[in-house]
């Protein structure tokens, strides 16, 4: 297993360190990591070095369901539950105070030895302090650090999340022998995949995905240009163009659709799996900075982010294949808006320069990972879905 420093040592609010009479006993982990699904993504880049590290013990991961999807099929996580809303939630999605004490309870009867918050916010490192766990590990944010004892710098602003990430197992001495997120696909997406694209005569090897849609207002390239692009793509590159979209977003793939002046095609209605899948089987996907962004790039898809208020070098696609691309020059690169009443990081970003940036990736796309993170998983997943129970740990919510 390697030694685990941090495992020996606990920093406690005054700076004062202690060492342990032994070392503790690590037989069930829960990794945190809540919201949105790009970043349960990033988050999947954990698991593979806790196996290692931990080849007999649990591992569990906490999430929020729409995230849940990025976890199934996952060979090194045991078992997934998510966390109901909160009961005091304004946004109209919340859950019973009955509800949400029952969860606390179900949390701390799974026993967990060694808990990690990759989230680090008030919500996330109350639920590590609830878990009760011997080892809690955490980043040392404002008003968090009271739940851990192991307190990790936050380099969040400096390092992509990826390393953020791992920088909690580095904490506790946890080696990291691959840092690439992980997506997995199982067959049957994979066949349905290759069926649509028979179905529509697609040449997979000349496919190009485009997503031009973003949670984010101030993070949308515009409509226009995201149609420019396509032709561009069709007539100068010689691709099939398919435009991607999820919830709610159909009407914006439309309106690309109707703007180009090439043929191009509308992505079926897909599961976050199907997605990936589709995505897997693309030959280059373009996006704006997106969880669909981040699948493409676990797994495998040479991948162009668009980016403006996020940060390229922060939040971009992971890997060596992948480029983001950005307007140079602008000092606002970065400001994390939601929304911006001039959004000219996003305006003044051409065609051209987005065409560039896919040329780089192109000539990339034969790099050869360090890890195959977008392989087929065939055998069947160790982790248990949202209603079933594994091995003595935490019921989910509603189970009774």
């Amino acid at each position: 297993m390697g030694k685990l420093t941090g495992l020996f040592t606990s920093s406690r609010p005054g700076g004062r360190r202690f060492r342990e009479a032994k070392r503790p006993t690590v037989s069930r982990i829960l990794v945190i990591k809540l919201r949105a699904i790009g970043d349960v993504v990033l988050a999947t880049a954990v698991l593979p070095n806790l196996r290692k590290a931990f080849p007999e013990a649990e591992i569990h991961f906490l999430t929020e369901k729409p995230s849940l999807p990025v976890l199934e099929g996952n060979p090194f996580v045991d078992r997934t539950d998510i966390v109901p809303a909160d009961p005091w939630s304004r946004s109209g999605n919340t859950s019973s105070w009955a509800e949400f004490f029952q969860f606390i309870k179900r949390l701390r009867r799974a026993r967990y030895d060694l808990v990690f918050d990759l989230f680090g916010n008030p919500r996330s490192a109350w639920l590590t302090a609830w878990s009760g766990a011997g080892i809690r590990v955490g980043f040392d944010f404002r008003g968090r650090r009271f739940a851990y004892n192991r307190v990790a710098e936050p380099r969040g602003g400096r390092v992509h999340e990826v390393e953020f990430n791992l920088d909690a197992l580095r904490r506790i001495g946890v080696p990291v022998i691959d840092s690439r997120p992980l997506f997995p696909l199982g067959p049957g997406e994979v066949e349905s995949a290759g069926q649509w694209l028979s179905k529509n005569k697609i040449r997979a090897g000349k496919l190009a995905a485009l997503h031009v849609w973003g949670s984010w207002p101030a993070k949308r390239w515009g409509l226009d240009a995201f149609a420019r692009l396509g032709d561009a793509l069709v007539h100068d590159r010689g691709f099939e163009v398919v435009l991607l979209w999820g919830p709610g977003e159909k009407r914006y793939a439309e309106t690309v659709r109707d703007r180009m002046r090439r043929p191009c095609i509308l992505a079926p209605e897909l599961t976050l799996k199907g997605l990936g899948a589709l995505l897997a089987r693309c030959a280059l996907v373009v996006a704006n900075d997106s969880g669909p962004m981040h699948i493409s790039a676990a797994v495998g898809t040479p991948t162009v982010g668009i980016f403006g208020p996020t940060h390229w070098r922060l939040q971009g696609p992971y890997g060596e294949k992948n480029v983001p691309v950005f307007k140079k020059g602008m000092e606002c690169l970065g400001c994390n808006r939601l929304e911006c009443g001039d959004p000219r990081c996003m305006e003044t970003l051409g065609v051209e320069e987005v065409l560039e940036a896919v040329d780089r990736a192109l000539k990339r796309k034969n790099v050869t990972p360090r890890k195959n993170t977008g392989s087929v998983v065939k055998k069947e997943h160790r982790s248990s879905g949202p209603s079933e129970h594994r091995r003595g740990g935490m019921n989910h919510p509603g189970e009774s």
